[in-house]
């Protein structure tokens, strides 16, 4: 088979699953637009072949296909960068909130120990 055939098959099956995530309520909207974007860009260049062969041939890869494979590694590192912040912005929010309970605990230990 076609690396080009297979990657076309796996992106239309990747887009259907997306939007059959985010209509389940399994995936946000949010982050379903990166995913997307990803499914239509890989299924853009898997149909371009001539397009894709130019490109390998510009960047002298030698293999066209496995431009496509390169196309997928940076998404990955985009990706994992991107869940890295989301991860740490909801970090920050956790110590924060875990603060916060702190002290309304110790305020409601201090109101009680002054009604005794």
């Amino acid at each position: 088979m076609n690396v080009y055939i297979l990657s076309v098959m796996f992106s239309i099956v990747f887009l259907v699953m997306i939007i059959e995530l985010v209509r389940r309520r399994r995936l946000k909207e949010q982050y379903s637009l990166l995913w997307i974007l990803m499914g239509f860009t890989l299924f853009i260049i898997s149909v371009n072949v001539q397009g894709v062969e130019r490109l390998a041939s510009f960047l002298q890869i030698e293999y066209a296909p496995a431009l496509l494979f390169l196309f997928g590694l940076l998404f990955c590192f985009v990706l994992i960068l991107h869940l890295t912040l989301v991860i740490t912005k909801l970090s920050a929010q956790v110590l924060r909130l875990t603060q916060e309970i702190a002290i309304m605990k110790g305020e409601k230990a201090s109101h009680n120990e002054h009604i005794r």
